[in-house]
């Protein structure tokens, strides 16, 4: 199927429809690039010991004992099992709030659903809240300040770090090898 733009009123039909159907989901869910958190309102009767909460590192399991599942089903891609977590906190209007939450293995990867299951969200329209360079692992500091810096040569019409690396490397080439002739060098 071809990508074509859709119009405003055919976008906002599926918002609609991607909004009705995750209001239908008996949980609600929220997700940053690094981890998912799940929240689900529960009788406020109920205490830990009373659900069953399986956490795997592609699968889950969550609900009320002696009842059917309120989650069940694959995970589309892997969590660390060791660092995510469960709560049950008391919500002010008396039912208790089973808070779930999941730490993504890809840190850099954005979820269409919970389970395989549940109709997806579009993850393209996905608005990222601002974080800090400060806030990421080195590696993957250097690779956001790589590409911005790319960005902005790019912008300003400008060689990219890789291209000016090529450029450096010719340049010292030219400079040992003054008798070639480089009038027609190509880079590519």
């Amino acid at each position: 199927m071809a990508d074509k733009e859709l119009t405003k009123e055919e976008e906002a039909a599926a918002r609609a429809k991607e909004a009705e159907e995750q209001a239908a989901l008996p949980y609600k869910w929220t997700q940053a690039i690094g981890d998912l958190d799940i929240t689900i309102e529960v009788p406020g009767n109920l205490k830990g010991k009373d659900f069953n909460v399986d956490i795997k590192k592609k699968k889950l399991v969550l609900g009320i004992k002696g009842q059917e599942p309120i989650i069940s089903g694959d995970l589309p891609h892997e969590i660390h099992v060791d660092e995510s977590t469960w709560t049950l906190a008391t919500s002010p209007a008396g039912t208790k709030i089973l808070e779930l939450h999941l730490d993504k293995v890809n840190k850099m990867q954005w979820w269409e659903h919970v389970i395989t299951t549940a109709p997806k969200i579009d993850v393209t329209k996905i608005q990222p809240e601002n974080s800090k360079l400060g806030d990421l692992d080195g590696e993957t500091r250097g690779m956001v300040e790589k590409m911005m810096y790319d960005q902005r040569q790019k912008e300003l019409g400008k060689p990219s770090s890789d291209e000016q690396k090529k450029l450096d490397m010719l340049k010292k080439f030219q400079e040992q090898h003054p008798e070639m002739d480089f009038s027609n060098a190509q880079m590519n």
